[in-house]
């Protein structure tokens, strides 16, 4: 199947954008300044990679019968992932005055706002999941992947307990700062503060559609529970892949191509993945690891062509 990265990418972000139109407050809704804040981040331009793969996942695993409520629950991970560059970008994090080509939020509306919008994005995205059409114990599942794929990992040394997600990753990668970073750090902080949601947008995509879809007799996908298992495996190595090649741009593209400051890693020391293996070893360590991701889509066959496709592209970008 010949597939479109383009396409994908500019069909997914438009039906995104319409999804997030219709559920965030207009700027006109008081109060405005919140209200402006959040929409200032949220359509700043950015690639809707997330929904577009939780998209992509679902269409696969139901056979190309896409559930409506697959956009609802696109622009939900959307809102995540802006509210966690709103608090990523503030002075006391990353301290960055640049976000997809736009001031971020907290240099528009000041900091107190821009901490604001980001809490209003992630309750709003918890309130549209609330409401999308899909029954309950799909959706139970899929709050469970979200919340683990944000928190800090509470209850990951009890029985079925998750690793750290978004915000433990983000401590990590604080408490590292000025350290000498190791391997087994930076795979860490990657796996947590970007994989974590990564996958979750590949997995809840995955388990939607599972909830709503019935398999047909003599189907030749996987047997159900492994179709979760490989999708998290794809989710887990282009993920990471994604944030190997995100450090490379770091050091090899400069802000305007990036559409963020560019060097801030290596001027904070930060623990990335050029900065223990170099940055030609660390595009090979990305190449196998979309490599590992295909792999775990070999049984869905042609079906599996959009997201390897997307996949693929991530070790191909420049921005």
């Amino acid at each position: 199947m010949d597939v479109s990265v383009k396409e994908l990418l500019q069909a997914g972000a438009a039906l995104t954008d319409k999804a997030l139109e219709r559920l965030l407050p207009s700027p006109d809704t008081p109060p405005h300044s919140i209200h402006r804040a959040m929409r200032h981040s949220t359509f700043a331009g950015g690639k809707r990679l997330r929904p577009i793969l939780c998209r992509e996942a679902a269409r696969m695993v139901a056979e190309g019968a896409l559930p409506e409520a697959v956009e609802d629950l696109g622009a939900a991970l959307e809102m995540i992932h802006t509210y966690s560059l709103i608090h990523d970008d503030l002075p006391a994090l990353d301290n960055d005055d640049l976000r997809r080509g736009q001031p971020t939020c907290h240099v528009v509306f000041g900091e107190a706002t821009a901490i604001l919008a980001g809490d209003a994005l992630q309750t709003l995205a918890f309130q549209t999941l609330g409401g999308i059409d899909c029954p309950a114990p799909a959706l139970v599942a899929i709050l469970q992947e979200l919340t683990g794929s944000i928190a800090t990992g509470v209850g990951a040394d009890l029985p079925g307990g998750l690793p750290p997600g978004m915000i433990g990753g983000q401590v990590m990668d604080l408490e590292s700062e000025k350290t000498r970073p190791t391997a087994e750090l930076v795979e860490r902080i990657h796996r947590a503060k970007t994989g974590a949601l990564f996958t979750a947008s590949v997995v809840t995509g995955g388990l939607l559609a599972r909830g709503l879809v019935q398999s047909e007799p003599g189907h030749s996908r996987p047997a159900e529970h492994d179709t979760i298992a490989r999708l998290r495996i794809f989710g887990e190595k282009a993920g990471l892949a994604f944030q190997i090649v995100d450090d490379v741009l770091d050091r090899t593209q400069d802000s305007a191509q990036l559409g963020k400051t560019a060097g801030k890693d290596t001027a904070t020391d930060k623990a990335t993945w050029p900065a223990v293996y170099g940055i030609e070893t660390s595009v090979q360590h990305a190449q196998a690891l979309i490599d590992d991701a295909f792999a775990a889509l070999a049984p869905f066959g042609e079906a599996a062509e959009p997201l390897k496709a997307l996949a693929l592209s991530l070790t191909a970008r420049t921005s």
